[in-house]
């Protein structure tokens, strides 16, 4: 069901080896994607609601009149929201809006000399555009996860799109409509794929149903939206380019193996194209979690799609010597998702430096961190969590530095400026800086050198003429 590599004997620490290349990942060609997306990007950039109408149509089966939701319409799915959904969800948002309140970021000033100081100032961005997937699976989760860190950010405008669901009239799926009324959130459009991050990034049109443009595109998406997010990138600032789900698994003979077969499996169940990765330095775990895999698969719901997933070329049980090796190995893959599952789990978590979130034990899985951890689940995939942190409060912010020095505190400085000025063969920068110095004053007469050699002439003044009779 799921291939095995065999690492043993090979110095995975050393420096002259690329880690990432012994752990395959699903193949995704995100750039013969964006050449599928180009057309479409540029043709709701010129036709706005026009071209979103058509595509809605086409590739979703509905022929939409408006694309925003109408206020109606968020209400009623939120009253007609199952409650215990309801209470689960809010749960969610409770725990979610508590991590990322500690998130937020204050203004930092420091003096570096008296009278020159430098400030950063957090400024939220202004309009967020948040995608939220509508379609092997109903995401209502990605609202929250996308939403409160905006929110607490202090985004001024948020508007979430998701694409049209046939058979609920042409609307988003009243599950992420009422995850949005839970938030708030009253902007809202019937627009999936890569016309949606096209319709964020040019706007739909003018009028009150339009979309305007947005500064930030965030959420998950499938091939089609990550390439329109790498196209419009400059544009519109994004958060990551999220391909198919990963987990990978740290772990050592103490693990349950059904506790590991069952999380490989939960990732699994997103996509075919989803990664399950194992990697330990015990053989007989490996055939116990082989075992429980087949027993397991073939009893879920999803079977067809896991069992896709879990055999194709991105999956994979890895044999290593030793968990010294066996953090090598997950460190030079950087998953999305990483579960440590061994004695000491924190310890060994504590040295992980490349994942997106980490899940420390045997009763935190990833389906906690999915829903109602606190942590936020929209991460960055394919390796770039060796580079990239998933979505926060701080996706949403822009530091600004603040810059103010008073006379003195230039003049002291000044000399340094002109010679890196000069350095660098821009000597007009310098001269901005000695423009700013004070013309020097004349000195007062008598402190001047020819003042004691002068003649002084004759006075004129009335007092020196005798007085007449």
């Amino acid at each position: 069901m799921i291939n095995r590599i065999d690492l043993r004997g090979m110095d995975l620490r050393s420096a002259n080896l690329d880690v990432r290349t012994l752990v395959p990942r699903a193949e995704f060609d995100i750039e013969a994607a964006v050449e599928t997306v180009r057309p479409i990007c540029e043709d709701v950039r010129h036709r706005g609601e026009a071209a979103l109408i058509e595509y809605g149509e086409r590739f979703d089966g509905v022929r939409l009149r408006s694309l925003r939701v109408s206020a109606d319409a968020i209400a009623q799915a939120l009253t007609g929201l199952d409650p215990q959904i309801r209470a689960a969800l809010e749960e969610s948002i409770r725990r979610a809006r508590k991590v990322h309140t500690d998130q937020k970021r204050r203004d930092v000033q420091t003096v570096v000399v008296p009278g020159g100081m430098v400030t950063e100032r957090w400024v939220p961005i202004r309009r967020a555009g948040l995608y939220v997937p509508g379609g092997l699976a109903v995401l209502p989760s990605s609202v929250v996860m996308n939403v409160i860190p905006a929110q607490v950010a202090g985004v001024e405008q948020i508007a979430v799109a998701s694409p049209p669901q046939r058979e609920f009239g042409g609307l988003p799926h009243p599950t992420i409509l009422a995850a949005c009324a839970l938030l708030g959130v009253e902007e809202v459009y019937a627009v999936g794929g890569a016309q949606a991050i096209a319709m964020f990034a040019y706007g739909s049109g003018p009028g009150e149903t339009g979309c305007r443009p947005v500064d930030i595109v965030t959420g998950p998406g499938n091939i089609y939206v990550a390439a329109a997010k790498r196209l419009l990138k400059g544009r519109i600032g994004i958060d990551t380019e999220a391909g198919p789900t990963e987990i990978a698994i740290l772990a050592d003979l103490s693990a349950d193996p059904g506790h590991v077969a069952a999380d490989l499996i939960s990732q699994a169940e997103h996509d075919p194209m989803a990664a399950a990765v194992l990697v330990t330095d015990s053989p007989a775990l490996i055939e116990a979690v082989d075992l429980e895999l087949e027993n397991r698969v073939a009893a879920t719901k999803h079977r067809e799609r896991i069992t896709q997933a879990l055999g194709g070329r991105q999956s994979a049980l890895i044999l290593v010597d030793d968990l010294e090796a066996g953090l090598a190995v997950v460190d030079g893959y950087a998953a999305e998702h990483l579960e440590i599952q061994t004695s000491n789990a924190r310890v060994w978590a504590g040295r992980v430096r490349n994942a997106g979130a980490i899940f420390v034990g045997p009763y935190s899985p990833v389906s906690l961190g999915d829903y109602c951890a606190g942590s936020n689940h929209v991460l960055p995939t394919g390796g770039c969590a060796c580079h990239s942190s998933g979505l926060s409060v701080q996706s949403f912010l822009k530091g600004i530095h603040i810059v103010e020095y008073n006379e003195p505190a230039l003049a002291e400085v000044a000399p340094h400026v002109v010679t890196l000025a000069n350095a660098e063969d821009l000597p007009a920068h310098g001269e901005a800086v000695l423009a700013r110095r004070q013309p020097e004053q004349p000195a007062p007469a008598a402190a001047r050198p020819e003042a004691a050699d002068a003649v002084e002439p004759p006075r004129t003044d009335p007092v020196d003429q005798p007085l007449e009779d």
